[in-house]
Order: structure tokens, then sequence, then C-alpha cells
């Protein structure tokens, strides 16, 4: 729905202004700091919304969707100390964007993966509309910190009720093989493929059930032979988003239903669009999500949406326990 200049994407965690020729992302935040090194003694750590994070060594790397016409990075080695990253992918070197007279459009939800030397990241463009499919792009480079390079063309393409959006590749520990998750939103359908080896397309696609309750945001993690998939549910703009999750013994399913492990609070709203990772030296988790600060109400809610990191938790069965949401962020 277009109102006056105002785009809203429902469902995909976006509000954006559009710009006649331009793919435009939410206005540029900048850390509390104000420079490209800043300490965040408090949750939430930075602003921004659907963070992706991974582990590189002893680092840890987190993509949100923040900045305009590009995406930047943020790196930390205690989740404390961070250090900005400006534009690892420029949107102006991803000419498909605008393929079909594809004008006003965004970018968001990046993920990234490395594989060997290579890192690889996955970005949604949209909003979907009549004539004009969701996308997803990916892109290539040598660190994590980039540049990434644009791969030239879209890897899946959303129709026919499909929202191609919210991207997330798995690497499983027990194959090796990279599984991509996707979709999400209006049609809330999840579809799974197998990586080709060169990472930048598809071998195949796997039948999969999309899990109860799923809206979007997917994510896949492993811990002691089970495979949990976690995702967003609700409405991104209200008090019912949410983070629900599902667990199997194979990456592809079948799920048994888990439950759900995030959700909001008295002042904290709409928490998800999350990524969850290991410590790098022992059996500690933590998920790394978006929330609305210091609203009230249902929702909609309006400002800037920021990211937090808590400590995930483990029942003694295994099952994943409610979050709690906190003012400070674990150390590592």
């Amino acid at each position: 729905m277009i109102v006056n200049i105002l785009i809203v994407a429902a469902g995909l965690g976006l509000v954006f202004l559009a710009l006649e020729g331009d793919c435009a992302q939410p206005p540029p935040n900048t850390p509390p700091s104000g420079g490209s090194t800043f300490v965040a003694d408090r949750n939430p750590v930075f602003r921004g919304a659907d963070p992706h994070a991974i582990v590189v060594g002893t680092t840890i790397w987190v993509y949100p969707t923040v900045g305009r016409g590009r995406f930047d990075a943020f790196s930390s080695a205690d989740l404390r100390t961070w250090e900005r990253h400006n534009a690892v992918l420029e949107l102006t070197g991803v000419k498909w964007i605008h393929d079909g007279g594809y004008t006003d459009c965004q970018a968001w939800a990046p993920g990234v993966v490395q594989k060997g030397g290579k890192f690889y990241m996955y970005f949604s463009v949209g909003p979907q509309s009549p004539g004009y499919p969701s996308r997803i792009g990916v892109a290539v480079g040598d660190s994590p910190a980039g540049p990434f390079v644009d791969s030239g063309k879209p890897l899946l393409t959303g129709g026919n009720g499909f929202e191609a959006i919210d991207a997330m590749v798995f690497d499983d520990p027990k194959t090796h093989k990279f599984y991509f998750y996707a979709g999400g939103s209006a049609g809330a359908t999840l579809r799974v493929f197998e990586m080709n080896p060169d990472m930048v397309s598809f071998a195949r696609e796997i039948k999969v059930n999309t899990p109860p309750h799923f809206t979007e945001g997917s994510f896949m993690h492993y811990r002691n032979g089970v495979y949990y998939f976690t995702y967003s549910h609700g409405w991104w703009e209200g008090d019912t988003y949410s983070v629900y999750y599902v667990t199997s013994t194979t990456p592809v399913g079948p799920w048994k239903a888990g439950g759900k492990i995030l959700s909001s609070d008295d002042k904290r709203k709409g928490p998800g669009h999350h990524s969850i990772i290991k410590h790098p030296d022992r059996d500690e988790w933590y998920i790394v999500y978006h929330r609305w600060e210091n609203q009230s109400g249902r929702g909609p809610y309006r400002g800037s949406r920021q990211v937090a990191i808590d400590k995930l938790e483990y029942g003694s069965d295994g099952s994943l326990k409610p979050v709690t949401m906190t003012n400070v962020p674990p150390r590592l």
C-alpha cells in the first residue's frame, strides 16, 4: 500500500520513504558515540533491524538493516566494544534491482555465511506488488567486512503468492551441505533449497512443511544432535511480533512443535527477526534480535527498532527456554 510517499511493507518489518528512481532504505543510524568504534554497555546495543550474526574466529559480526543504499556491519570481540564497518555492500552495484522498471524498492535483511575463504551475503529486495515480485540477491566478499560484490542476478524471485524475502543459509555440520531458507509475510510460506558448491545457485528445492505460526525471519542452528528452526510470527510493528521454534532430526524437517521463546513485555515490544550464535569457546548461546523500546499499547509503533543481544538457554530435555529480554547485553 502506498500512501502519499510512505510505503508500508506489511509483515516485512519495514517502513520506508520511497524516493523516485532510488532503492531507499531507512535513514542512516549512527552508533551511540557517533564514531566508527563505540562502547555498548546497555541493551539495545545499536539501532537497526533484522540483525544477522555470525562468528568468525573469536569475533562476532552483525549485519542489520541499516543505512541508505547500502549495508553496514558491526563487529565485536566481547559484545561490549563495537566497530562499525560502513558500506560492506553498496546497492548501486546491484544492477538488476531496477530490471523491469522496478524503481521504488528497498533492500533489507542481509544474511551472511562463510564457506572456505569466501563470505556470501543474501539480501531481500522488494516490497512485492502487482507486477513486481520480491527478490533475493547474493553478493560475495573475501572478508566479513566486504566489500561484497553482487553475483549479477537474483537468486530467487517471488510470485504466485510466495514472497522471496528473509534469506538464511545454514551450514549443516553433519553433511557440510548448505541449506537456504526463505519466505514469509503475505502467504507466510517457507521454502528450502540445497545450495550448489558455488553458493550463488541452487542444486535443488526440498519440499518442506511450513511450521505453525510462521510469518518470516527464518533461522536454523544445531546443538547436541537437534536442529532448531526459529522464526518470527505476527505483525512487525505491533506487540504480536515474536519468535517461535520447532525442532527436527534433519535440517529440513519434519518439524516437532516447540513453542514461543521471545515476546513483548511492558516496555520492549515486537521482538523478532533474530539470529543465534554460539560462544567461540564454550556451550553458551546468544540471540541477536530487534525490538521497539519504550513503546506502549498494541501498535503500530513509530521510531527506530534497535538491536539487542540476550542469552539463549536450553532445558535439560533440549527444549529452548523463553528468552528474558534485558537492559544489559551478555559479555563473551
